[in-house]
């Protein structure tokens, strides 16, 4: 813990550890192989870096990688086509689209044409839907990290005042549904929210999903309150290094908050975990 700091670390890094071997785990019991199909499309050095991540990753838990590359110049017709054929492979169990996509290719329109019972990252329309109603589904990765990590607070989640700031349709809006879920009372706040900050000081649980750096302030928290930090952002430091920075100013609204998550360390690692996690229910169930 640091000086001034009251909060307790919701360590991403050590319970993805603890998730990355359950998943292992389950995969070594079944004795059955277990693959991810994802697709790329051009050279972009930050998606390139993360496919090879993500191959790494995948290995180390027992999943097959295999990386379909599409050239610079393709298409939206390219790209689907791509999607459909894996769509009908028999082998093939788990798929993703790698961003981002080439101009004038409409990812949601590329996201929704992947098979719902493939789409490991829980971005066809389906199964954001079927978050909804409970259903089994493969539900979006970071929504999904976003509650193990308020869970590992050991907070109760019935009844509590939980506020989500940003409501996209990948994180934000699935982690409120998420929350309703599990009977908590959930506030969806967006960038035309009035008096943003008296709303998010009344919470028990804060996320902050809002794209901003350092918006959070500790103004806006309630002493005690459980606070994830989804955003991620590459500031440049005093001395012009690089420094990675979330939504939330994290050293001062440590000394206010009861938990709280780092960036790196947070949301980050949890995600990827969840994927390898979707992969192992997509591919076994």
């Amino acid at each position: 813990m640091l000086p001034g700091m009251s909060a307790k670390i919701l360590d991403g890094k050590a319970l993805s550890a603890r998730v990355r071997a359950d998943v292992r785990d389950r995969i070594r019991a079944a004795g059955r192989p277990v693959r991810l199909d994802a697709v790329l499309v051009g050279n972009d050095a930050a998606a390139e870096l993360y496919a090879q991540s993500q191959a790494r990753t995948c290995q180390e838990v027992g999943i097959e990688y295999r990386l379909h590359r599409l050239p610079t110049g393709s298409g939206f017709e390219d790209v689907a086509g791509r999607v459909l054929l894996l769509n009908e492979d028999e082998q093939v169990r788990a798929i993703m689209v790698h961003l981002p996509l080439p101009t004038g290719v409409d990812v949601e329109r590329v996201q929704s044409l992947i098979d719902p019972d493939k789409d490991v990252e829980g971005v066809n329309p389906a199964n954001i839907g079927n978050v909804v109603y409970g259903r089994r589904s493969l539900v979006p990765c970071t929504a999904r990290a976003v509650l193990e990590l308020v869970e590992g607070s050991g907070i109760q989640l019935r009844g509590a005042n939980c506020v989500v700031v940003g409501a996209s349709n990948i994180v934000g809006k699935p982690v409120a549904v998420l929350l309703m879920r599990h009977e908590a009372t959930v506030t969806s706040a967006n960038k035309h929210t009035r008096d943003m900050e008296t709303i998010a000081r009344h919470a028990d649980v804060l996320v902050v999903a809002a794209g901003v750096p350092k918006l959070v302030t500790p103004s806006w928290i309630k002493p005690g309150a459980v606070v994830v930090d989804v955003g991620i952002h590459r500031l440049p430091g005093p001395d012009g290094a690089t420094v990675i920075s979330g939504d939330v100013d994290f050293a001062s609204v440590s000394a206010a908050a009861g938990w709280i998550t780092p960036v790196p360390g947070g949301v980050g690692p949890m995600t990827v975990a969840m994927l390898l996690r979707n992969v192992a229910d997509a591919c076994l169930r």
